[in-house]
């Protein structure tokens, strides 16, 4: 499916949803539905968790770990194959997928998390599909960036974005054996990114949020998905009891990542970055404010 087909089937879906709701509705089912087309390589990754969770017996001679494995690739190149992903934005998804790796191969020896089943793909104690998680949220962010049409403005100096997502990313490692500085950079989200709005169109009329408030929001999904995770056993949490929540502490990690996430996606591309602060123009259109 090329980028015309989708905009002309946003196109038609938004103008049936307005032919039958009220404006406001139907511009809330189009976000909900725009949202959910984003974000598909995650869904279909928490269904393949779910199902194999649900079917898989101990006896059969393919590991659950490495169906998945096996399961993520054949999405990967699918998407590919139908561009549902852009070759721009799989150089984002290979980034996401080699520095989550790195990190999943550091906690779980430092004994945050485990994987308790078997499989052949698995290195380090870590089996070779939670790449692929992370790589979700990288196709995430760059699908969601491309189907809404987002701008971010007025959006903060690029060194001082990957300084503050270099220094989220380190303190994932070094506050096992360093005081852990996320208050401080909870602090700094906020600081540097207070004033950049996220403008984007859900059909004709452009929208905006706060970035804290979308990345906050980014992350409560994450941290309802990683419940998902841990409630079929698929990775553990270190001293979590089966069926316990995971701790609302997460929450603040993830809120975190996202920024190294956001950030990682700006190294490929940063055509949606704007510095100066952007207004909806008469027609539509954002325009840079004079």
């Amino acid at each position: 499916m090329t980028d015309r087909d989708t905009r002309t089937l946003e196109h038609r879906m938004g103008d049936w949803a307005r032919a039958r709701l009220p404006f406001a509705v139907a511009e809330l089912v189009m976000f909900v539905l725009k949202q959910g087309w984003a974000c598909l390589f995650g869904a279909l990754l928490l269904l393949a968790i779910l199902g194999t969770k649900a079917i898989w017996q101990p006896d059969w001679p393919l590991h659950r770990y490495d169906a998945l494995f096996l399961i993520a690739i054949a999405m990967q190149v699918i998407f590919l194959w139908t561009k549902l992903e852009t070759w721009e934005e799989a150089r984002v998804i290979l980034l996401f997928h080699l520095t989550g790796t790195a990190m999943e191969w550091f906690k779980v020896g430092a004994g945050s998390w485990a994987y308790p089943e078997p499989g052949i793909f698995k290195l380090m104690g870590v089996p070779l599909f939670s790449g692929f998680m992370y790589a979700a949220v990288g196709s995430y962010m760059a699908r969601v960036i491309r189907v809404f049409d987002m701008a971010f403005a007025p959006y903060p100096r690029f060194p001082l974005t990957v300084l503050l997502a270099a220094a989220i990313y380190v303190n994932f490692f070094a506050h096992h054996i360093l005081p852990d500085i996320r208050p401080a950079l909870f602090v700094a989200t906020v600081a540097l990114y207070g004033r950049t709005r996220i403008w984007f169109r859900i059909h004709d009329r452009h929208w905006w949020m706060p970035l804290p408030v979308a990345a906050f929001l980014s992350a409560l999904a994450l941290w309802v998905a990683e419940n998902v995770g841990t409630a079929t056993g698929t990775w553990i949490y270190s001293g979590q009891i089966q069926g316990e929540m995971v701790s609302f502490a997460k929450l603040g990690s993830w809120y975190l990542l996202v920024y190294v996430a956001f950030v990682t996606v700006t190294l490929v591309t940063r055509r949606a970055l704007h510095a100066r602060a952007l207004d909806p123009g008469p027609s539509g259109e954002i325009l840079a404010k004079s």
